[in-house]
């Protein structure tokens, strides 16, 4: 089999705050930005990865979803349990600089994990926890 991750989706609240993060801070492309009855569905990527997009998506416009779901997601998303992502970077302490230098909430500082891994976390503008590897 020759299965790759294309899309994943992350939640967001409020589009221009989102996409301030992930294109102006991080560095992403905006490869689409989708508006539909006053919902945007944008979809960013790293640059050299046109095959790997995240879609930061309305999360109340899933179908078929109760209104107490939706409040329960709301309520999950402003506490910062609904979603996470990881991302990897060969600069973490250069990362994690410009990064918490955009003001973005800081979770974890770079650390070393009893599990091997070199990382630090953050929160994006929707809560959701973006946790960043260190690669060689």
């Amino acid at each position: 089999m020759d299965i790759t991750i294309h899309s994943t989706f992350l939640p967001h609240n409020d589009p221009a705050a989102s996409l301030a993060f992930y294109r102006d801070t991080l560095g992403f492309e905006v490869r689409k930005d989708v508006e539909y009855n006053g919902l945007h569905w944008i979809t960013v990527g790293p640059p050299g990865q046109p095959d790997t997009c995240i879609v930061l998506h309305p999360p109340a416009a899933t179908p078929g979803l109760t209104d107490q779901e939706r409040r329960t997601i709301a309520e999950m998303m402003a506490k910062g349990t609904y979603a996470m992502i990881i991302l990897a970077s060969a600069d973490l302490d250069g990362t994690f600089d410009r990064l918490q230098a955009s003001g973005a909430e800081v979770i974890q500082e770079p650390t070393e994990q009893p599990y091997g891994v070199r990382d630090c976390a953050f929160r994006d503008p929707a809560g959701n926890h973006v946790r960043i590897n260190q690669v060689a």
